[in-house]
């Protein structure tokens, strides 16, 4: 929901630390990737394919092109919190479909970076599989936490982050890139 037309309702949501999730399963047809580097590219395509006609582009311009979305994925990449055990891909008969990317703060809380479907897959249980996957390598590093942003006005996201067990722990408004 936005307060006018420059800001957005944004949370903060946070689990504690708990094991690893069950692993969600995957639709006949579709396969995790694990981190790699060499593709890094396609992590940024993916991104921008869930994320160009999403309410974040106003937020977040670089979401609206290609290679804004693959310089937020080499300086994620290259940051010094990213977890590679957090990060996956998610392909499918018509090609890569899903990406997440994962970071452990200096406080040791790993943060869930764009978990993104791309809109011809959705509903398909495919952001579960990726939630999972990110939550279970978030453990597997030691995190003692996971938190993550979502925008208010996204509630199928805010929806799938409550069954995992987050809960919004902050409010914040946003303004949009520019206002």
């Amino acid at each position: 929901m936005t307060t006018d037309a420059r800001h957005y309702k944004r949370y903060r949501m946070e689990r504690p630390p708990v094991g690893p999730p069950d692993l969600a399963p995957l639709p006949a047809g579709y396969f995790v990737v694990p981190w790699e580097d060499r593709f890094t590219d396609i992590h940024g395509d993916v991104k921008y394919r869930a994320f160009v006609d999403e309410v974040d582009i106003a937020l977040f311009p670089n979401l609206g092109s290609v290679t804004g979305c693959r310089l937020l994925m080499r300086a994620i990449r290259d940051c010094g919190g990213f977890c590679p055990r957090a990060t996956w891909l998610i392909g499918g008969p018509d090609g890569y479909c899903g990406t997440v990317q994962g970071v452990v703060n200096v406080a040791g809380v790993g943060v869930i970076q764009n978990l993104g479907v791309t809109p011809e897959s959705r509903g398909l249980g495919l952001g579960a599989v990726l939630l999972a996957r990110a939550m279970a390598g978030f453990a597997l590093a030691g995190a003692v936490g996971v938190a993550l942003d979502v925008t208010a006005e996204n509630t199928a996201a805010v929806r799938l982050y409550r069954k995992f067990g987050f809960r919004a722990t902050k409010t914040t408004y946003l303004a949009a890139a520019g206002a």
